[in-house]
């Protein structure tokens, strides 16, 4: 039984996470490069609750993170998607990739569709990404999605990082994409 749809792109297929996912989700947690501005490298059982917590958002708030499965291979590789938890500074689209798909272009790739399904069936007026200002990867993507730095904000406990939030209206997002 799906909580949430499914979105496909040329490679990607994007759904709510299942638990068929989570052996991809406690390596991608493990890795120290990926979480390096993410709060580091989690054990399993803390992927776990960031995985029932994304979960449990699609039946709390109607969406949340996909996961991000490569359909050459039927892999799971990463998560990306819309993120709203209770204090966040916007409504965000965020994004992560396993190590071996850096450079393949699946976060820009799933990241559009997962920003025209927000705005488009959602209704958001702004998607927002929250970025540590030393994440430069991140920052590159923002730009190639057309996002600038909107403002600064303080994330929610236990976080407590200081971003940037990057981000668009959703018209400015509609004028590109023509």
């Amino acid at each position: 039984m799906s909580i949430g749809p499914t979105l496909e792109t040329a490679r990607l297929i994007l759904r709510p996470p299942t638990p068929e996912d989570f052996e991809g989700w406690a390596a991608f947690a493990a890795d120290e490069e990926i979480n390096r501005f993410l709060g580091g490298a989690q054990p399993r059982e803390v992927a776990w609750r960031m995985m029932c917590a994304m979960t449990g958002a699609w039946v709390i708030r109607g969406f949340s993170m996909f996961s991000v499965i490569e359909k050459e291979s039927g892999r799971w590789v990463g998560r990306l998607g819309p993120w709203q938890p209770e204090g966040w500074p916007g409504t965000e689209v965020g994004w992560g990739v396993t190590r071996e798909c850096w450079g393949k272009g699946y976060a820009v790739e799933g990241a559009t569709a997962a920003i025209d399904w927000a705005f488009d069936l959602l209704g958001w007026t702004e998607v927002v990404h929250t970025i540590d200002p030393g994440n430069i990867n991140s920052q590159n993507l923002a730009r190639r999605l057309g996002s600038t730095i909107l403002r600064q904000a303080v994330l929610p406990p236990p976080l407590n990082d200081s971003v940037d939030v990057w981000g668009q209206s959703r018209e400015q997002w509609k004028a590109r994409a023509r």
